[in-house]
């Protein structure tokens, strides 16, 4: 089962600082979540984002699992190349119920990391092989990403858009939610706000769906 987990706010621990980490790092900027790179060496681009200030750095050596007690994480990534500590620091995240992931045992792990295609940060396609291979993960995303991108248009983005816009209000003036699911379809399948959509005209078919929140029975 493919989850997309809510991490905003939540403080999430990357255990190492090389590329591997920065991998998991990027992947983990768009959640606004609250990450700390424990590692006694980091690459330029982690090095760069905690300079930024994006990512915050405890510079030292992994030697235990005290530092699960000390932060007391939601979620932990280890990335390092000493399989035995990473497997310590699966066992004891798992008893402390602290979802872990380590890089060179997923099957171990709490998730897996799927290859994603990202398109335009509205739309994300997992590609998963449940840990058997990310790297037929990563090689298959790399084959069907162009198709994806073909296949979802701007207009499609642009919509997703408009609908978000639309629950939004809608959750504050139809209490229903039978009703306000055929209000949002109704939005969503308009033949009017479709076309302002082609002729780029979106904050008029936002006007448009707003009109038709308005005036729902």
């Amino acid at each position: 089962m493919i989850v997309d987990l809510n991490l905003q706010g939540k403080k999430i621990i990357v255990i190492g600082g090389g590329n591997e980490a920065q991998k998991r790092i990027n992947s983990l900027l768009k959640h606004d979540c609250d990450i700390t790179v424990i590692s006694d060496t980091v690459n330029a681009q982690v090095a760069k984002l905690v300079k930024s200030k994006k990512i915050k750095l405890k510079k030292q050596k992994i030697k235990n699992t005290q530092f699960i007690s000390t932060f007391k994480p939601h979620v932990i990534i280890t990335t390092t190349n000493d399989g035995k500590m990473n497997q310590k620091i699966i066992n004891d995240s798992k008893k402390k119920k602290i979802i872990v992931y380590s890089s060179d045992n997923p099957e171990d792990s709490d998730f897996s990391n799927p290859a994603i295609i990202d398109i335009e940060n509205t739309v994300q396609i997992a590609i998963f092989t449940g840990g058997k291979s990310p790297a037929m993960s990563k090689k298959i995303k790399d084959k069907s990403e162009k198709i994806f991108k073909k296949i979802i248009t701007k207009e499609d983005i642009a919509q997703i858009k408009i609908q978000k816009m639309a629950r939004e209000i809608a959750k504050e003036i139809i209490h229903d939610q039978k009703n306000r699911k055929e209000c949002l379809h109704n939005i969503m399948t308009d033949n009017y706000i479709d076309q302002l959509i082609k002729d780029g005209q979106v904050k008029k078919a936002e006007k448009r769906a707003t009109t038709i929140l308005r005036n729902w029975k």
